[in-house]
């Protein structure tokens, strides 16, 4: 009992990165942003990916000397992987960097973020699309330069300043915030899943507001996407990016990631697909509520799978594999996935019920099913 005891007290300790100190959110608020940064460095190193360099270039550079900023921009390149971190943190040194700003997309953010926390700097994000919350939390996921899936790493705190430009994120592909619905839907289904019975107040708080997070992307998703730039497409873009982000920050990792996202990191060892980050996540939550149904006998997840599969059709997210550009996978490809998904330190084991190859193979090829298949275990 008495180690019971300080286990409790020691959880009261831990620390929650729950939000950036600063947001400046708006359309068109670029043009304001270099006074807010130029309070944190005068000496940014940004990190872009290839695609966004000539944002960075066009956009940003005329606003920041108008601040007297004095700027490098650098690629993070292949991905955030090793070797591109070393080659910004030298980058940085040589610079004499005293802030990093992350522009881009999930990758780029999550490069510029973890580069600022190995050195200490401050971060800002701006991210260039809805596609993920990466913008806000204080989480990096670091890949292989092929662009397979090795490890998280959590961060001391969230960004420094993050800046939310509607008239920028409405400049990407239509595709990334249909992604960033898929990556933000899924808070729902994996926290309700491995906190919903918790009765801690903050995660009870980070519950609930995935609840709100789902409802508001199920009644507004569709309308936004046909009205690019409109209220209602404001207000989805900031429950992909934001909201979502909030959710991580309140209820912490334990509210994070289940099965959906593990099956993400699973399929990024397959190569010659062309999914992004959110496409696979949307894909996972089916295969999640598969193996709840399968296991369990869950006529709940049934129902969820079927309302998302129509939520799915209706604005373009994919249903099952062939859907991802693995309609052709070998039975030793599904078969790798699925054992990456299950490694031991996998978060998919956060389900309430053990998950073994065989079920998991099933569930992933069977995400559109009609009904409820049980498999007994054992």
């Amino acid at each position: 009992m008495p180690n019971q005891s300080s286990t409790q007290t020691a959880s009261s300790l831990l620390t929650l990165t729950v939000a950036p100190a600063q947001l400046v959110r708006g359309a068109g608020v670029l043009g304001s942003a270099a006074v807010e940064i130029a309070r944190l460095g005068t000496r940014p190193l940004i990190v872009a990916g290839n695609r966004t360099l000539s944002i960075s270039q066009e956009t940003l550079q005329p606003i920041f000397q108008a601040e007297q900023l004095d700027t490098v921009t650098a690629s993070y390149g292949a991905d955030c992987c090793e070797a591109s971190l070393k080659a910004l943190r030298k980058a940085a040194k040589e610079h004499k960097a005293d802030v990093i700003i992350g522009v881009g997309g999930g990758k780029a953010l999550d490069t510029a973020k973890l580069v600022g926390h190995q050195l200490q700097l401050p971060v800002v994000t701006i991210p260039t699309s809805a596609a993920t919350c990466a913008a806000w939390t204080a989480l990096s996921n670091v890949y292989s330069e092929s662009g397979a899936f090795l490890y998280d790493v959590a961060l001391s705190h969230c960004p420094d300043l993050l800046i939310l430009d509607y008239d920028l994120i409405k400049t990407a592909p239509q595709r990334t915030l249909v992604a960033g619905i898929g990556d933000a839907i899924a808070k729902w289904y994996e926290a309700s899943v491995s906190s919903g019975h918790l009765q801690d107040t903050l995660i009870i708080a980070a519950v609930q507001q995935a609840r709100v997070l789902r409802d508001i992307l199920l009644q507004k998703s569709a309308a936004a996407l046909q009205s690019p730039g409109s209220e209602v497409w404001q207000e989805v873009v900031d429950a992909t990016v934001l909201l979502a982000g909030v959710i991580g920050g309140l209820g912490g990792a334990q509210c994070r990631t289940v099965a959906a996202h593990a099956v993400h990191n699973g399929l990024t060892h397959i190569s010659g697909h062309g999914s992004i980050h959110g496409e696979k996540v949307a894909y996972g939550i089916l295969v999640q509520l598969r193996l709840e149904e399968m296991l369990q006998g869950n006529q709940l997840a049934d129902a969820a799978r079927q309302q998302l599969l129509k939520f799915y059709a209706e604005i373009g997210l994919p249903q099952k594999l062939a859907d991802l550009g693995l309609g052709n996978l070998t039975l030793a490809e599904l078969q790798t996935a699925a054992e990456i998904t299950l490694a031991p330190n996998s978060d998919i084991h956060r389900l309430p019920f053990p998950v073994v190859l065989e079920h998991l193979m099933a569930a992933m090829v069977s995400t559109t099913a009609p009904h409820q298949l049980k498999v007994k275990n054992g």
